[in-house]
């Protein structure tokens, strides 16, 4: 049994290694000068650190730019998502209406749709609006999530129908009700899925690039693609730099929020 257990623990290992190489390779060569990548491009450990990549790319990109846009973007995404899906996830939890079952059908069935089935329709309704080329092109056709609405029923569910009935004799508004009590029960829930939201809105990389077509509108992993279609792409180093970049914020929330985001869905599939 221990023999079985040391190879399940053997092989988890180096699943988790081959995931995790990439970045730290990634990471060792943005802090490399060329000499140092082309002279012994294997090794993990540079012999002479160097933040020559970082200074480069603030002072000949508009990285700052380009960090703050995709901030936005996914910071309205992310709040967008959370509102529909708390309101949504409400009234097909709390509410009983005709066609109720059908409208929950429909949206986990978008769940199974792939984006490439919607990205024409959606693409035509924000030329026809005039909103190409601009964050709300972006924003727009993303403001509702299906999992998201999902998860917010499942969550609502292991509330106790008795505290919205003490509610409902007490002729407590609904929006008090939503606001002071319903919300600060799946707050973990909320923090997690909006996590989820904006680590996704982040590494976003081809509707943006459908949308967006000045530089200066690009989110960061567009400006890496830029930067490496460039001249600036044979420059390994500023290239890993501007991809350390690009990725390093949404590593820190994962890691930091992962105890609550595991939880989250646990409860989400036991409920109900």
């Amino acid at each position: 049994m221990k023999i079985k257990e040391s190879k399940w623990h053997v092989l988890f290992l180096l699943i988790i290694g081959i995931q995790i190489f990439p970045l730290i390779y990634m990471l060792s060569i943005s802090f490399k000068s060329m000499s140092q990548i082309f002279a012994d491009p294997l090794s993990i450990i540079p012999r002479v650190i160097t933040f020559r990549n970082y200074t480069y790319i603030f002072e000949n990109v508009d990285i700052l730019r380009y960090i703050w846009n995709t901030f936005f973007i996914s910071a309205a995404i992310t709040f967008g998502k959370i509102i529909t899906s708390i309101l949504a996830g409400y009234i097909l939890t709390f509410k009983n209406f005709k066609g109720k079952k059908i409208l929950i059908f429909l949206i986990l069935g978008t769940l199974f749709v792939p984006f490439t089935v919607t990205m024409i329709p959606n693409y035509l309704m924000i030329s026809k609006i005039g909103l190409l080329n601009s964050s709300l092109g972006v924003i727009l056709p993303q403001l509702a999530d299906g999992m998201g609405i999902f998860m917010i029923i499942q969550n609502m569910k292991g509330i106790p129908k008795s505290i919205l009935e003490v509610t409902k004799l007490d002729k407590i508004k609904e929006t008090k009700v939503l606001y002071y009590i319903i919300l600060p029960m799946i707050k973990n829930s909320i923090i997690s899925m909006g996590i989820l939201f904006f680590i996704n809105s982040w590494n976003e990389y081809f509707w943006p690039l459908l949308i967006l077509s000045e530089k200066k509108n690009y989110t960061l992993s567009l400006a890496l693609q830029m930067f490496i279609s460039s001249e600036g792409g044979n420059d390994w180093g500023v290239t890993m730099a501007i991809a350390t970049l690009t990725i390093i914020f949404p590593i820190i929330m994962y890691a930091f929020f992962q105890k609550k985001i595991m939880t989250s869905f646990v409860k989400s599939g036991v409920k109900g």
